[in-house]
């Protein structure tokens, strides 16, 4: 059997400057949020979305290898979004840049967090997309 080095990446994802009416209905958002998690090749088992008055959306995907989290803020054209993976076969970077296009997100900061490193430092370095 051989030792885990780790137990999966987990993508905090800041989309700002997004476009304020993709980012305000649940099922604008959910329909997004669903088209990029299939991108990403993601097993989706499950799903809970919420709708915000007067305008704002929090959403989660659980997934088979993990979830994705989705929180809007429609007012500051912001949008926060986790994705955790602990497969092999889904594509973190293929969802955020899906989500990206169809938010019309023009700056996108990514961090990764590798979890399970107990003791190490979990942060590795991301390039910013703008």
């Amino acid at each position: 059997m051989t030792a885990r080095t780790d137990f999966g990446s987990h993508y905090l994802v800041d989309l700002s400057q997004c476009d304020p009416d993709k980012i305000a209905r649940v099922d604008g958002v959910r329909a997004i949020f669903l088209r990029a998690a299939e991108q990403s090749k993601a097993r989706i088992v499950g799903e809970l979305f919420h709708q915000f008055e007067p305008a704002g959306v929090s959403g989660v995907l659980l997934i088979e290898e993990s979830h994705f989290s989705v929180h809007t803020w429609p007012e500051d054209s912001f949008v926060g979004v986790d994705i955790f993976t602990c497969g092999e076969e889904m594509d973190a970077p293929i969802a955020i840049d899906a989500l990206k296009r169809a938010f019309s997100a023009r700056v996108v900061e990514v961090k990764v967090l590798v979890r399970g490193q107990l003791g190490e430092d979990p942060w590795m370095p991301t390039p910013r997309k703008r």
